[in-house]
């Protein structure tokens, strides 16, 4: 994530110094920097540098305050929820950026929790070029599997996850009933995403077990520094699904940043992913239906971003970003037609 000119009212300062003091132990805090970060359309992201005197974090720190943003949509969790699901995440050995605190509305405004800053490089476009960020790229690959398996060792029932509904039906055939729903209600037809979702329907894998899924795992939702990967972002979308999801999403052609030939994420090979995944998962897993969630990936990608594109035109959130958004949609749409042909 990167800084963007914005700056923070001055009450609103003030009451997140109080609030660190009370939940810090800290006898004084004094606020040095406060930035808005660039990365998050769902959420907004302010790096605060404090340097806190007495208490447990004396000294200088560096943290994230998460909160909503105007553009806030109802199927993103709450942030007491994404809390809840850092602290599961950091619990297993997944890296994420340390969850500190959770804030109340009364202080800022809006929902929020803090968490530790973790330094790096966030943007998609610039890792899957830029060989000086992540260490050797098969590595950097595998530690993506290892990390993937560590969080799917997480299962319902879980007392501190209970906010996570378990599906009624399998987790493909839930995707499939909300895209259908969705497409039914438009204004406008889109046949190829109709087709997409009728393949999905034919082929759609039994699920044996459920696991925590990120299900938003891709690059650009992880930074990386020189060394390798220092945080893995943005659990808005986690819930109980299918493990394979998360492998389909990440391995998926749109999330590859023109590095095609890079098939996990842009960024190393598919056989390192996997052999890193096994490592932890401590067995042979059956990748066959990789490919059926990776057509998955691009019918949820065509249709969040139609939303985003609706957000902009309806005047909810006029931004250039959410309108160049919607003009991946036929990129996609011809992405699951080639993808689904030859696999009628």
């Amino acid at each position: 994530m990167s800084a963007k000119s914005a700056t923070m009212p001055l009450q609103q300062q003030q009451a997140i110094v109080d609030f660190l003091c009370r939940v810090a132990g800290a006898q004084d805090v004094q606020l040095q920097t406060v930035k808005l970060l660039t990365g998050g359309a769902i959420q907004e992201n302010w790096l605060l540098e404090l340097e806190v005197t007495g208490g447990n974090y004396a000294g200088h720190l560096a943290v994230v305050l998460r909160s909503d943003a105007a553009s806030a949509v109802s199927s993103s969790h709450s942030r007491a929820q994404e809390f809840a699901l850092l602290q599961a995440a950091f619990a297993v050995g997944v890296t994420v950026p340390e969850p500190l605190w959770l804030g109340e509305k009364s202080v800022f405004g809006r929902d929020f929790f803090i968490m530790r800053k973790a330094n790096g490089i966030a943007a998609g476009h610039r890792i899957v070029k830029d060989m000086n960020l992540g260490g050797d790229r098969e590595l950097l690959t595998e530690r993506m599997g290892e990390e993937m398996a560590r969080l799917h060792r997480i299962q319902p029932p879980n007392d501190n996850l209970a906010f996570l509904s378990v599906p009624e039906l399998s987790p493909a055939q839930q995707g499939i009933q909300s895209f259908r729903q969705f497409l039914d209600q438009h204004h406008t037809p889109f046949p190829a995403l109709e087709w997409g979702i009728r393949w999905l329907e034919r082929h759609a894998p039994k699920t044996t077990e459920l696991v925590l899924a990120h299900r938003d795992w891709r690059t650009g939702n992880y930074m990386l520094d020189e060394h390798g990967l220092t945080a893995v972002l943005d659990w808005e979308f986690a819930a109980w699904s299918d493990r394979l999801e998360d492998i389909g999403w990440f391995c998926a052609r749109c999330w590859r940043f023109g590095q095609f030939h890079n098939e996990a994420g842009g960024i190393g090979s598919r056989a390192a992913l996997y052999r890193g995944y096994e490592r932890i998962y401590g067995q042979p897993l059956d990748w066959q239906h990789v490919y059926y969630w990776e057509v998955y990936a691009h019918v949820r990608w065509a249709i969040i971003a139609i939303q985003q594109g609706e957000r902009h035109v309806s005047g909810q959130e006029p931004s250039l970003e959410l309108a160049l958004t919607a003009h991946i949609v036929p990129e996609l749409e011809l992405e699951i037609l080639r993808m689904t042909l030859n696999h009628a």
